[in-house]
């Protein structure tokens, strides 16, 4: 088994993508809104929104699922269970229709000897088909369990760290037995997610959550925290995959204030295991 070097750099062919309010709506309740209060999150868990008006608004982080699966290349030949999403970064140049249809080309950008696996990085942009306006720039990393040894360079990491200090907030919130299950309908049925018997060939006891559903929990809590519920404020949101999620963990959100509008962030799970680290988001505050 081996990974086809020859896609780097190579940029795929347009593909449409089109999405529904009722897409939008299944995506914000996979990421647990409204789960603990139906009667929260109402602009993102129904199509009449709030009581007070202003209709549908669709979660920040479901722009990552606008460019989700359309590489269009063929990495190459490794066994799937050994794949974990290790990174990802959205750029929103406008806040997320409920609806629309999307032209996406994507680029494998790297594939970096880890030694212990490779790290293939990929940045995919969507701009809307009925006005050519960009909409949203998405960038990820999938690390490969035991495809490494091939050598070449590997990147240096960005100086992104949390600060050296207690956080500014604390978000508590909890995922439940049966999210991934949910949450894969939302277009990511990677059965390291739900099948058993596939989690155990990646070293898994049991499916594990999506980390794009922990990123996505993520972005709820800090919409919440920075931009009172409002996520049309956020711009962009950056963050590493340091551990798994087990369904049913409690995920603890810190959060410090770096810059106005700017916020660094770090998740844990329920036994203190940093999940998510080197956490940006970006908001536009008014």
């Amino acid at each position: 088994m081996s990974l086809n070097h020859d896609v780097v750099g190579v940029r795929s062919d347009p593909v449409e993508k089109s999405w529904t309010s009722t897409d939008a709506l299944l995506y914000a309740l996979g990421v647990g809104a409204g789960h603990d209060n139906p009667l929260e999150d109402l602009a993102y868990t129904t199509e009449h929104g709030p009581p007070d008006g202003g209709g549908q608004k669709v979660v920040p982080s479901y722009g990552v699922m606008l460019t989700w699966g359309t590489r269009g290349r063929k990495l190459g030949d490794f066994d799937p269970a050994m794949l974990v999403h290790a990174e990802q970064a959205i750029e929103l140049h406008r806040p997320l229709p409920p609806q629309g249809t999307v032209s996406i080309t994507s680029t494998v950008t790297s594939i970096e000897d880890k030694r212990s696996g490779a790290l293939v990085r990929s940045a995919a942009e969507a701009v809307l088909v009925e006005t050519g306006e960009p909409l949203v720039t998405s960038r990820s990393g999938i690390f490969i369990r035991g495809e490494g040894g091939f050598g070449g360079q590997a990147t240096v990491a960005p100086d992104d760290t949390v600060p050296d200090r207690d956080p500014d907030e604390r978000i508590v919130t909890a995922s439940w037995p049966g999210q991934a299950l949910l949450y894969r309908l939302s277009g990511d049925r990677n059965p390291l997610h739900s099948d058993p018997s596939f989690a155990a060939r990646g070293g898994f006891p049991r499916p594990i959550l999506h980390g794009l559903c922990t990123y996505g929990i993520t972005c709820r809590s800090l919409v919440d925290a920075v931009a009172k519920g409002d996520g049309d404020a956020m711009r962009s949101m950056s963050g590493r995959f340091s551990a798994p999620v087990l369904p049913g963990d409690e995920l603890t959100v810190e959060v410090w204030d770096v810059d106005a509008g700017l916020v660094a962030f770090r998740v844990r799970r329920t036994d203190g295991t940093v999940v998510i680290d080197r956490g940006r988001a970006g908001f536009a505050l008014g």
